[in-house]
């Protein structure tokens, strides 16, 4: 691990662009339904953004991580939430890397920063042997298809593997931004992690919960870097599940990536991990240096896709602690459930939680008319709920408005399908925040940013 200081960092980064004109837009909406289709929501605002991996807001202004280079990181004024308005963007120097995770604290803003097209570049590991292999079987070289389909990646992405196969991977980290004036975020610095980079994090006035590869682990861990001077972030504590620290000996009872961290979340002294197709973990950070596991539950197999991200909520519901999970959706499989949203009950008669699952809910393929038209299930809901209504993403299933005030027996109370835009022929709405004035705004992993009112807002 290395980390610039601020002088060094800012030489390495463009400049922040000041007019929204100047931002890349995807395609005017329009070019699939007329009007979204909507229950108990009514949209106030729009804002063709190119799409986005996540969306967070501190004040008045919305931060979106894109998901695609040359896209960075956009700064939107949302104060009035009809019109919302870019102020800025952060541009990015290549196509190595996307920035499509973001958090703010006051005037300290994170942006991840990982290797773009990460699991379709991984293929470059093996590229070489099955060009190989596929030459000798079929008597020529193969063509890009015949290609893409033995590495499972797509034609397109072939050049981007050789590309990392020649000059590897080597700038996954975060940066730590001054973004006390919107207008123009200052770099204070850059810490370069390993592999692929982080991923999804969280983070408070005091700490940043990193997820991200290590030299020497395989998969995604956690790494806790302490904030107290954000020009030089310095790594306090780590977690990694048994099996992953390969340099230390230990060998994962799992094929590949399938274990590992996807973020953790902070709740009083614990921290809430999604951990993939290992379900999930908690972990006591009373010293920040050594956390340690009190509550485990998996629940895969039989169920197929990975957790995505788990909550305490930090109320009581009905009389009895829960905890909110959701499950994201990958390459379905005809017959398997669909990704959906978890309630679980919460005992801890020591110091161990002991996890029981209450419902799960799902939204049924019927409930969109793009349900067949792109990915399909659910990804995220809001962090830190502030009451029973649970705001989710279900991708071409739009937003999706989860009452869990009844544990055991969920109830959708409204939705908010926006119509596809920019050349898609669905939506695929990715991520969500609730903010301070209880409207809720979603970012679309293709094309557009949506400010909504939920009903009697």
């Amino acid at each position: 691990m290395a980390t610039t200081k601020a002088k060094a960092a800012a030489k390495e980064a463009k400049p922040a662009v000041k007019a929204a004109d100047k931002v890349k837009a995807a395609a005017p909406r329009g070019t699939g339904t007329a009007t979204p289709l909507a229950k108990n929501m009514k949209r106030l605002g729009h804002l063709d953004l190119p799409g986005g991996g996540q969306v967070f807001v501190e004040g008045d202004y919305a931060f979106v991580g894109h998901m695609k280079p040359p896209h960075g990181t956009s700064v939107i004024d949302i104060s009035n939430p009809k019109k919302p308005k870019v102020v800025c963007t952060i541009p990015l120097e290549n196509e190595r890397s996307h920035t499509h995770k973001v958090r703010v604290v006051g005037d300290i803003m994170i942006t991840n920063v990982e290797q773009n097209e990460r699991h379709a570049t991984r293929a470059a590991a093996t590229l070489r042997d099955t060009e190989t292999r596929l030459t000798a079987e079929l008597g020529r070289k193969p063509k890009a298809a015949e290609l893409a389909t033995a590495l499972r990646i797509k034609p397109h992405q072939i050049p981007l593997a050789r590309e990392f196969l020649e000059r590897p991977y080597a700038e996954g980290g975060f940066k730590v931004w001054d973004v006390s004036d919107k207008t123009k975020p200052r770099l204070l610095s850059y810490v370069k992690t390993h592999g692929f980079g982080v991923h999804r994090f969280d983070m408070d006035a005091n700490y940043a919960y990193i997820s991200t590869e290590m030299e020497g682990y395989v998969g995604n861990i956690l790494v806790i870097y302490d904030l107290k001077d954000p020009t030089n972030p310095t790594e306090v504590g780590r977690w990694w599940m048994p099996g992953q620290h390969l340099a230390g000996g230990e060998k994962p009872t799992w094929k590949g990536y399938k274990n590992r961290l996807h973020h953790a979340l902070r709740y009083k002294d614990e921290l809430w991990a999604a951990v993939w197709n290992a379900g999930i973990r908690v972990l006591d950070v009373k010293d920040i240096t050594r956390p340690k596991v009190i509550g485990a539950y998996d629940y895969h197999p039989p169920f197929p896709e990975p957790t995505h991200t788990i909550l305490r909520l930090p109320f009581k519901v009905g009389g009895r602690d829960i905890a909110v999970g959701c499950d994201e959706e990958h390459d379905h499989v005809y017959g398997q459930l669909h990704a959906g949203l978890w309630v679980f009950d919460l005992q801890k008669p020591d110091d161990t939680y002991q996890f029981s699952a209450l419902s799960m809910f799902h939204v049924p393929e019927s409930a969109s008319p793009f349900s067949h038209l792109g990915r399909f299930g659910m990804h995220q809901f809001q962090e830190y709920p502030t009451d029973t209504r649970m705001f989710c993403t279900w991708f071409s299933g739009g937003l999706r408005v989860i009452d869990v005030k009844n544990p055991e027996a969920p109830e959708e109370t409204g939705w908010f399908i926006p119509e596809p835009c920019g050349g898609e022929k669905a939506p695929q709405t990715n991520d969500v925040f609730l903010e301070k004035r209880g409207l809720v705004l979603t970012i679309d992993r293709n094309c557009g940013l949506d400010i909504i009112e939920p009903a009697g807002g």
